[in-house]
């Protein structure tokens, strides 16, 4: 089933009292860096650390009650980790997570510490699909896909739902892009809200297989994807996500890594919030001038702030 925005507004009565409703911040120092009249949608702020609470809370309060009791498994290097982990344990339900042997320790400390079975993988031979598949059917659980699924795609489309509502007259709107679950809920919501608004994602150029897909016409797979923005580095599209964004994006920028590493000293040195190296590329995008030229009123998502401290040291 291909979610729509009936679905993402759907979602957003379901997750009320289960998740913040973000700030937008305004600095008038990163809009004369850019040239334009930018707002962040910070859900660094939100319980977890990220937007990925969204998309999980909206799945796991439509499990039936039947399968709760068998409980959960997910997969992801961090952020999906901990917002599962979270989820579940609010509704009761146990978790086992799948997590890359090298995730940022906060965030493998963090799932652990909610409550949640931590399972590590090498990821550079390890399939985290496969074992996801493998243990939920072992166990009778219900597998959570972090991005590629009707209810998590739904889930995360409510940041741009409250984004647009707070501030309606935003003519471009940038998310972040790893598997594609956010980029979609928010591109069906917003081109319902505005027609006219201009989507784009924003990948890291190391991790670039949504830019190559496009361009393809097809899902692409990239092997390596060695960026520090360590939740974008999903190999390829979703099945789900890729013909929505194909259908309702205009087009996906690529940052480098200096890029990404110059707007986390910026979001933390000026605008005085965490977040981490996935959770600034859209900043990364606008401060490199890579909008078009008709971009002025500018919707960007700060995705997570889920980073560890020995990171934080190395931009000094």
């Amino acid at each position: 089933m291909q979610p729509t925005a009936l679905d993402v507004r759907a979602a957003a009565v379901r997750l009320t009292g289960f998740t913040h409703r973000t700030p937008v911040l305004t600095s008038r120092g990163l809009n004369e860096a850019t040239g334009l009249n930018c707002f962040l949608k910070c859900e660094n702020f939100q319980r977890t650390g990220s937007f990925k609470l969204r998309g999980a809370t909206n799945f796991i309060q439509q499990i039936p009650e039947a399968d709760r009791a068998k409980g959960v498994v997910a997969y992801s290097s961090g952020n999906h980790a901990q917002a599962v982990a979270y989820a579940s344990r609010e509704a009761g339900i146990g978790a086992t997570i799948i997590m890359p042997s090298d995730a940022p320790k906060t965030k493998l400390f963090n799932t652990r510490d909610m409550g949640a079975t931590v399972i590590t993988y090498d990821r550079k031979s390890g399939d985290r699909e496969a074992l996801g598949r493998e243990i939920a059917a072992e166990k009778g659980s219900t597998l959570i896909p972090p991005y590629d699924h009707p209810w998590t795609i739904a889930g995360q489309g409510t940041l741009a739902l409250e984004l647009l509502e707070e501030v309606p007259d935003i003519d471009t709107l940038l998310v972040c892009l790893g598997g594609g679950g956010m980029l979609s809920g928010c591109a069906l919501i917003a081109k319902e809200i505005n027609p006219a608004i201009r989507v784009f994602g924003v990948e890291p150029a190391l991790a670039n297989d949504y830019a190559l897909s496009l361009k393809a016409g097809h899902p692409v797979k990239v092997d390596g994807n060695a960026t520090i923005a360590d939740g974008l580095r999903t190999p390829q599209p979703g099945e789900i996500t890729f013909p929505i964004i194909q259908k309702l994006v205009e087009d996906v920028l690529l940052v480098t890594e200096e890029e990404i590493l110059a707007s986390m000293k910026y979001t933390i040195t000026r605008l005085k919030i965490v977040a981490e190296p996935s959770g600034v590329v859209c900043i990364a995008a606008a401060m490199a001038g890579k909008l078009p030229a008709s971009a002025k009123r500018v919707g960007l998502v700060v995705s997570g702030g889920n980073v560890d401290l020995d990171f934080l040291a190395k931009l000094a």
